[in-house]
């Protein structure tokens, strides 16, 4: 099991590893600029750090989400350089923000096509997961359910309970 999750736990870590190093710049620079909590504005640098750590922390939760789900259902290595990748596009993003406005655009271009693609090989991995002839067996099992107006413990060990003595709908069973 462990073999078939180790990337994708690894690429987790990191992001988690990246955005406490994008927190230690904020604390950093409101240290350097003298701006307490709770401001969040003041000096210019300290307004784009500040932005670049909320905007990465945003994104964080689609990330992970659509790195598990493609690491998956897709394929483990495929999605972990993926997931390196959308790493590497935030430290960049990060450090070109903390610069300048400007200097954030490449960077965050290119993690949201890295996003997409995520999201694509997430579908992608999900719609052959469906597709396959095991995974229709929750399906026959709702065709052979009983009728809404049929009670689904009758006949087993819930029907014993005395709890169950009563019908579907509420009416005496006269079973």
């Amino acid at each position: 099991m462990r073999d078939q999750i180790d990337l994708l736990a690894t690429v987790t870590v990191l992001g988690v590893l990246e955005q406490a190093y994008f927190a230690l710049q904020v604390i950093y620079a409101r240290r350097k600029h003298k701006i307490s909590p709770p401001e969040t504005a003041g000096h210019p640098e300290f307004e784009r750090i500040f932005r670049a750590q909320a905007n990465c922390s945003e994104y964080f939760p689609i990330f992970i989400s659509l790195l598990w789900v493609a690491g998956i259902f897709f394929h483990q290595g495929v999605t972990a350089a993926c997931g390196l990748l959308y790493l590497y596009t935030r430290l960049r993003y990060f450090q070109g923000y903390a610069v300048a406005a400007q200097g954030r655009l490449g960077p965050l271009y290119a993690g949201a096509w890295l996003l997409w693609l995520l999201l694509g090989l997430a579908m992608a991995g999900l719609l052959a997961h469906f597709l396959q002839p095991h995974s229709f067996t929750w399906m026959a099992a709702l065709a052979s359910a009983p009728p809404a107006n049929q009670c689904p413990v009758r006949g087993s060990w819930l029907s014993q309970n005395p709890l169950f003595t009563l019908g579907w709908h509420g009416q005496t069973s006269t079973d």
